[in-house]
């Protein structure tokens, strides 16, 4: 199906999706995961065309993704994965999905999912017996075996053509790609008083000190409302690797710095998407409401993760008087 941001679609019925999977409940290495099982039958809107994806696995550079969407409204809620609270958004292949002008198939032998897919959902346990799990994140690089330069035009145009991003913010993701190239070669070739900016990606997130940083707990609750704090206040509760107690803060998230925005989780549980081991966090951290990683500095990249914050870098705010 040639789709575009915003057709609307109606996911497939469990038997019609069971007929497109392999023994590992698999189509082209992507999973198909009970998570998305409730979503059979349902009619949703096409968010983005899921053409690329942002390798957060071996942290390399955007890889190729045949034939997949993202649906508005459907994350990953992790009740198959012990709990997990990444919140990822799904993908869906094409094929599990029919566009509403289609006529619809032929009722197919009742096959039921969940028991094909919950096999398929664990991993033999890691190191001290450590439950593990298989997912689409962690099955990144088998559903999308092929690298996407930069220099291949065609993403641009497949972004603008299926309404990912207008011509602006095609061109714009295009110019930060390309500086920030320039960037990391400037930091490996030229001396520190010929770097610009001392080699700084867009978005200027410098190094924080080196030693132990700190930490600070508000206990907040879901739907409490919240502001991110500046810039400046968050790098000076990071380390020289841009860390806060282990949890990073990249220029995605320095563009949100001044917003306000409600709390919708505690996150105290997620997977490591290298080994499959579900990580329990010893500090959670807060996730926000509509608030997404937007692929402005990774060429559009459409998958919008949900960021994760300290609670030492966001403060509290009064209620606005009704």
């Amino acid at each position: 199906m040639d789709l575009r941001v915003g057709d609307v679609v109606e996911v497939r019925e469990e038997a019609e999706i069971y007929a497109t999977l392999d023994e590992r409940g698999e189509l082209d290495g992507l999973p198909f995961m009970p998570e998305m099982v409730r979503f059979c039958g349902q009619r949703l809107t096409v968010h983005k065309v899921a053409h690329k994806v942002c390798d957060t696995i071996s942290h390399g550079r955007m890889r190729r993704m045949d034939h997949a969407v993202h649906l508005t409204g459907a994350r990953c809620d992790g009740a198959a994965h012990g709990g997990c609270q990444t919140a990822c958004s799904l993908y869906w292949k094409t094929a599990w999905l029919r566009k509403i002008t289609e006529a619809p198939v032929a009722p197919a032998p009742e096959r039921r999912l969940l028991p094909l897919l919950q096999v398929s959902t664990h991993r033999p346990p890691g190191a001290l017996g450590a439950a593990r799990f298989a997912c689409q994140a962690t099955e990144l690089h088998r559903a999308t075996p092929t690298c996407l330069p930069l220099k291949d035009v065609r993403q641009y145009v497949t972004d603008v053509r299926t309404g990912n991003a207008g011509v602006l913010k095609t061109l714009r993701g295009l110019f930060f790609a390309v500086f920030n190239r320039y960037q990391s070669i400037s930091r490996r070739v030229l001396p520190a008083r010929l770097r610009f900016r001392d080699g700084l990606q867009w978005g200027w997130v410098p190094k924080g000190r080196p030693g132990a940083t700190p930490t600070g707990t508000l206990d907040l609750r879901p739907g409490e409302l919240v502001r991110i704090k500046s810039r400046q206040e968050i790098v000076a509760t990071l380390n020289h690797e841009r860390l806060n107690r282990g949890l990073g803060f990249e220029e995605e998230m320095a563009r949100h710095c001044g917003r306000t925005a409600r709390v919708v989780a505690r996150v105290e549980r997620c997977l490591d998407e290298r080994t499959g081991e579900l990580l329990q966090m010893k500090n959670p951290c807060i996730a926000l409401e509509a608030v997404y990683c937007e692929g402005v500095y990774s060429v559009n990249c459409p998958r919008e993760f949900v960021p994760f914050w300290r609670e030492i870098w966001l403060e509290r705010v009064e209620e606005p008087v009704s």
